[in-house]
């Protein structure tokens, strides 16, 4: 890339409703919080990082990160983290923001790089892996986002309309795929950790 590294938002706002509660990004993968693994993945390739959750920040304290919370009262899901995540952006000054699912643990390693390349003509790009059938899907948590969206954005959920992909293709968005295991694939349930854990000792 020929640009200053990306800011990055990981989006840190999903219950692990189906593993018992809490925040999913500190469940235990291998034990090591899945948080810490999506680091090590992503700090090499971008630049400043922050989280957005809701909540007392104060359990996040030791992980020396910024955390922004939605500026939307009733939490109204992932695009409003990433209206979170265009806002501190735009306070650096900065004009895309990389977001990430905060319980997928392995992003890949070119993934700001790729996403950059794929932009479409707004500048907004997702990211996609095949699924069972081959068919490529994309994942609009991973995604690179230009702060200039934001006052639609912003728009778009005063409006109450939440859905990702309504939004996302609205603005024609450039695509990346990745081949092979799902990089993209995040942790719901036990049985999605044990998945999880036996990738890791793959690797």
């Amino acid at each position: 890339m020929t640009h200053a590294p990306l800011p990055a938002m990981i989006l840190a706002g999903g219950r692990a409703t189906r593993m018992g509660g809490g925040d999913k990004p500190l469940v235990l993968l291998a034990g090591r919080p899945i948080l810490a693994h999506l680091l090590d993945r992503l700090r090499p390739q971008v630049g400043r990082l922050a989280l957005n959750a809701n909540g007392d920040p104060g359990r996040w304290a030791g992980w020396g990160l910024p955390v922004v919370g939605d500026s939307l009262p009733d939490h109204p899901g992932p695009l409003a983290g990433v209206l979170a995540a265009m806002d501190w952006a735009a306070a650096q000054g900065a004009a895309h923001v990389l977001t990430v699912a905060g319980d997928s643990p392995f992003p890949p390693a070119d993934l700001a790089a790729r996403l950059w390349a794929a932009r479409g003509a707004s500048g907004l790009a997702l990211a996609a892996s095949h699924d069972r059938h081959g068919t490529p899907r994309d994942h609009p948590t991973f995604g690179l986002w230009p702060v200039a969206l934001r006052g639609d954005l912003a728009a778009t959920l005063t409006a109450g309309q939440r859905r990702m992909r309504d939004f996302t293709a609205r603005h024609h968005p450039g695509i990346a795929v990745w081949q092979g295991p799902d990089p993209f694939a995040n942790i719901n349930t036990p049985a999605d950790l044990a998945l999880a854990e036996a990738r890791l000792a793959a690797l």
